[in-house]
């Protein structure tokens, strides 16, 4: 995530659209903002058909995938997994008894996929053995605030030494204390 004022966010992407706007060519201002001509130019390419839009991050994803197994595919080998407990090679040849043929580097994607990759995750009559996972998620950074107050050192009520200076009463009684609770444990 980037911050408000780095210089390629979409803000920074506006003003270099907007300097070829005024008439700059797009490999100076390319070059000034230290980026790729072909970036800039699919930036205002962008710029120009959608506006400020077109300056927004945009997923990696692809927007289809045409080579994904078929899902009713999919359930019949999460089916196999849950009846015979096997792993990827064996799932093969089950599988392809079934006229179903895939690898299985694909078989081993489509048990992660589903959640069914570990043997030990699964009971012995097919079921999930795992909890689901629980987490807490928040709108924004710092909403939830944890604090742990455990005890390490021995402060004593009021203050230690670095509160009220070394030397002081308050310091003086802190270290008759540390010295008596040491003499009982030694004497036990």
């Amino acid at each position: 995530m980037t911050h408000r004022n780095a210089p390629l966010t979409p803000e920074g992407r506006r003003r270099l659209c907007e300097r070829v706007d005024a008439g700059r060519p797009i490999c100076h201002v390319a070059a000034e903002a230290g980026i790729a001509r072909q970036t800039l130019g699919k930036w205002y390419s962008r710029w120009l058909a959608e506006g400020e839009a077109g300056l927004e991050d945009r997923s990696s994803r692809p927007g289809s995938s045409p080579n994904q197994t078929d899902p009713a595919i999919e359930a019949r080998v999460v089916a196999l997994r849950r009846e015979h407990k096997v792993g990827p090679v064996q799932l093969v040849g089950l599988a392809a008894e079934e006229g179903i043929v895939l690898p299985a580097s694909t078989i081993y994607r489509i048990l992660v996929r589903h959640g069914v990759s570990r043997l030990r995750d699964l009971d012995v009559d097919g079921q999930d053995l795992r909890e689901p996972v629980r987490r807490y998620e928040w709108d924004r950074p710092g909403d939830m605030i944890h604090v742990d107050v455990k005890k390490i050192g021995r402060i004593p009520d009021g203050g230690g030494w670095a509160v009220h200076g070394r030397g002081s009463a308050q310091d003086r009684a802190a270290g008759r204390a540390k010295a008596a609770s040491l003499s009982r444990c030694l004497c036990k």
